[in-house]
């Protein structure tokens, strides 16, 4: 997990098509937490959670899957400190 500020400037992101084909191998709950991920703003596991539909541990798995292929960075949330919030490298 991330937390550093390189990842929001924009010095870790992804060419487009070295995303989708990161993406690609992935399991259907990490493809959907990527497409609401696609917003402007970054999304806590709980927004994420709402958005999609899915149950938390299924976000929480789909989260670390997009982690571990580098395509979702974290930091905290500036509203309340105590939670992290989920951007795309993109």
């Amino acid at each position: 997990m991330s937390t550093s500020t390189a990842d929001v400037d924009g010095s870790d992101r992804l060419s487009k098509a070295e995303y989708r084909d990161r993406l690609r191998e992935l399991p259907p709950s990490a493809k959907l937490v990527a497409k609401v991920l696609e917003g402007e703003t970054p999304l806590s596991q709980g927004q994420l959670a709402d958005e999609s539909l899915l149950p938390d541990r299924t976000v929480r798995y789909a989260l670390n899957r997009l982690e571990e292929c580098d395509l979702v960075g974290s930091r905290y949330s500036f509203k309340d400190a105590r939670k992290q919030v989920y951007f795309l490298n993109t």
